[in-house]
């Protein structure tokens, strides 16, 4: 194939992009027997694979199979709601109160044994019982019911007398959340939650069209949804260090949104004005352009989140850091998929509803097919290449008048 021949997928010789949605000349487009040849609706797929990904020629068809994602979307959807109502949350002691005793790890101090004791001693088993820390600061947490000082000094002579010499009583130490602080803070979270999301919402209002603006919401709330399913499903506690790694991430997830909206907004500009793609596959388009951006952004956000998990979490035993890691990574991957494979997709859902997108899409598939049966379109009506301004207007209409003699002859030389 020449250069001449090649499909043009809205990228130069040089590898740049093209402007997209701008409106192209019938001169420019390739002309074949029938008429305007629709060479250009083909995608570069004769490229390697890291080649399509890295110039975005469109040859990866997101759009058209938009069905299949969704069908991926309410999968994961009905996943992570099913969690969130049968297992629910482990909610952290800043949120339900009550006491938490720290225990060091030393000879015969492991989780099964402290929990033994406090079972033997208490009469009921703990709520939760986990190690944090490695090495010399590894400690066996355990986190009750709010204890009397009563029980609390009971519960300590008995950890003492069961793991002593090495283990004394002022090895032991506690604190308590009362029930008043922890209900405080779940009312501030959700408070911070929604005074986020009214200020999101009224973003996308004013930034985006109607449809973009459903789109962006729903991206945000199938981000909200999966990011609590998944941390449902692992079961780790919910922290007030987790309340801030949610708001971090969906603002990551709206900035990845708006960026692959203002490309589709640019590649679509003017596509009624052309009958040489739809609207779905100018999004496709704009999509595939800005793949590669994603992609590089999700992979520098994960990369010193894993870093964070691995040095600080496991190596340096900094456990309040495990639950800010988490959320973040699970945030940034699902901001990804849900800004490319979602709101895009619902996008054009959603755009082609509407009357003019829907005659245009039907205009360029019958011009297609009468280029496939060999049809002549040479007398084809042009579309209109915007509006003419007053001035051009006034000109056109005088050069259609009709043009009255003046009275005066012209003379003869």
């Amino acid at each position: 194939m020449t250069n001449a021949q090649r499909p043009n997928s809205g990228r130069d010789g040089g590898g740049r992009s093209a402007v997209i949605g701008d409106t192209v000349p019938d001169e420019a487009v390739e002309q074949g027997p029938a008429g305007p040849s629709d060479a250009n609706y083909v995608a570069e797929k004769d490229r390697s694979f890291l080649s399509r990904l890295y110039t975005g020629t469109g040859a990866f068809g997101i759009i058209p199979a938009r069905r299949t994602w969704y069908i991926v979307t309410a999968v994961i959807l009905v996943i992570c709601i099913a969690s969130i109502a049968i297992r629910g949350f482990t909610l952290g002691i800043d949120f339900e109160g009550g006491t938490q005793v720290s225990i060091p790890v030393t000879a015969g101090v492991t989780v099964d044994s402290v929990d033994q004791v406090f079972a033997e001693t208490l009469g009921e088993e703990p709520e939760s019982v986990q190690t944090a820390g490695s090495g010399s600061a590894e400690t066996v947490q355990v986190r009750t019911e709010t204890l009397t000082a009563a029980e609390t000094e009971q519960i300590t002579r008995a950890l003492a007398d069961r793991f002593g010499p090495e283990l004394t009583t002022s090895d032991v130490s506690s604190s308590d959340v009362s029930s008043t602080w922890g209900g405080e803070i779940t009312e501030k979270m959700l408070i911070a939650l929604v005074v986020f999301l009214v200020i999101v919402f009224i973003y996308i209002t004013i930034r985006f069209d109607r449809e973009m603006s459903v789109a962006a919401l729903t991206s945000l709330f199938f981000d909200i949804v999966v990011t609590a399913g998944i941390y449902s499903l692992v079961g780790w506690e919910v922290t007030p260090a987790t309340v801030i790694g949610l708001l971090t991430i969906l603002g990551f997830s709206i900035y990845d949104t708006v960026v692959v909206f203002d490309k589709v907004s640019e590649n679509t500009r003017s596509v009624l004005q052309t009958t040489r793609r739809t609207y779905a596959e100018q999004a496709n388009l704009a999509v595939n352009q800005t793949l590669m951006r994603s992609i590089n952004t999700t992979v520098i956000s994960v990369l010193p989140i894993i870093a964070l998990m691995v040095i600080a979490v496991w190596m340096l035993g900094v456990g309040t850091l495990k639950d800010l890691g988490l959320i973040q990574l699970v945030g940034v991957v699902v901001g990804a998929y849900s800004s490319i494979f979602l709101a895009s997709p619902l996008l054009v859902t959603l755009k082609e509803r509407r009357a003019d997108i829907a005659r245009h899409t039907t205009r360029v598939l019958d011009r297609r097919a009468r280029v496939e049966a060999g049809d002549d379109l040479a007398d084809d009506p042009r579309p209109v290449r915007g509006r003419p301004s007053g001035r051009r207007r006034a000109k056109a209409a005088e050069a259609d008048a009709p043009q009255t003699p003046t009275g005066k002859a012209r003379r003869a030389r």
